[in-house]
């Protein structure tokens, strides 16, 4: 059987370094072996010549070396891997994801080799990679105790990005808060004089309600994590940032359907991953 890494893209700048620390902890919380990967299109091991001006590969063998160490001493029984891949960013992250646990980055990075890993590229990757992606901005402490935020349609949940929030949650210890944000205006049709009159007391019970029964299988397989159940009329990216203050972890879904220009983010991850303070975890599903 093959196993599973969680799966960290270091480029050198402060941001990838504090996405390899956040991500050797979970490493260590779900047993699973740790690899740090730097990927550039011309990287090669060979005729490495640290006179050469402007040559980025001796660099970053350092910087994935350092690193590595660092993690070592910290956690003396995790399992450490470093490689190099010669290919474009965002392609090569994408492909090395396959088949393994978890995908985790640096965000808002203005350096590093050439430039690698700058939010473009992280956004581009969170939108394609097959396997859950954990952005991770530079300060963000590697381990805490602040709740896991899923940011939840209460009609139509996902079960790959439950399944990921509940097993989150329990690893950390930590309560999860499940939220939907609901807008009365949602369902007005386009061209409409003005907007349904709505009930607010009412469809709050109704949202609170809906959200709930759809939480009941996931809370029944995972007994240990505490659920906060929160609908709040709001759009669904301001209720999830709001909830986010002082969390841990932000899980929020990506739709698994290709776009006529490519893959991408739904306007409510887009939001979120620009705007919290604190990591975000975006769960590809059907």
């Amino acid at each position: 059987m093959t196993t599973r890494h969680v799966l960290v893209g270091l480029d050198g700048s402060p941001q990838s370094e504090a996405a390899a620390l956040w991500a050797a902890d979970w490493a260590h919380r779900l047993a699973a072996p740790l690899r740090l990967l730097h990927v550039w299109p011309w990287l090669s091991t060979h005729n490495m010549d640290r006179s050469r001006p402007g040559d980025p590969r001796p660099s970053a063998l350092d910087a994935l070396t350092g690193v590595a160490e660092r993690i070592r001493h910290a956690r003396p029984g995790l399992v450490v891997e470093t490689a190099l891949r010669a290919d474009d960013p965002v392609d090569g992250l994408v492909a090395e994801a396959r088949g393994q646990e978890m995908l985790v980055l640096g965000t808002r990075g203005l350096g590093g080799f050439a430039g690698l890993l700058v939010g473009s590229v992280s956004l581009a990757v969170a939108a394609r990679a097959p396997i859950p992606t954990v952005l991770v901005r530079e300060g963000t402490p590697a381990s805490g105790t602040g709740e896991v935020v899923v940011g939840l349609d209460a009609r139509e949940p996902a079960d790959a990005v439950l399944e990921f929030a509940f097993t989150a949650a329990g690893l950390r210890g930590t309560a999860l808060h499940a939220v939907h944000g609901w807008d009365p205006s949602a369902a007005w049709a386009y061209g409409g004089l003005m907007p349904p009159l709505v009930d607010l007391p009412v469809q709050q019970d109704t949202e609170t309600a809906v959200l709930t029964q759809h939480l009941s299988a996931r809370r029944a397989k995972h007994p240990e994590v505490e659920v906060v159940v929160d609908a709040r009329l709001g759009g669904p990216a301001s209720a999830v940032l709001e909830a986010a203050t002082g969390a841990g972890l932000v899980v929020l879904g990506r739709r698994e359907q290709r776009h006529p220009l490519g893959m991408r983010l739904g306007p409510v991850a887009h939001a979120v991953l620009h705007h919290c303070p604190v990591p975000v975890a975006v769960v590809p599903h059907a």
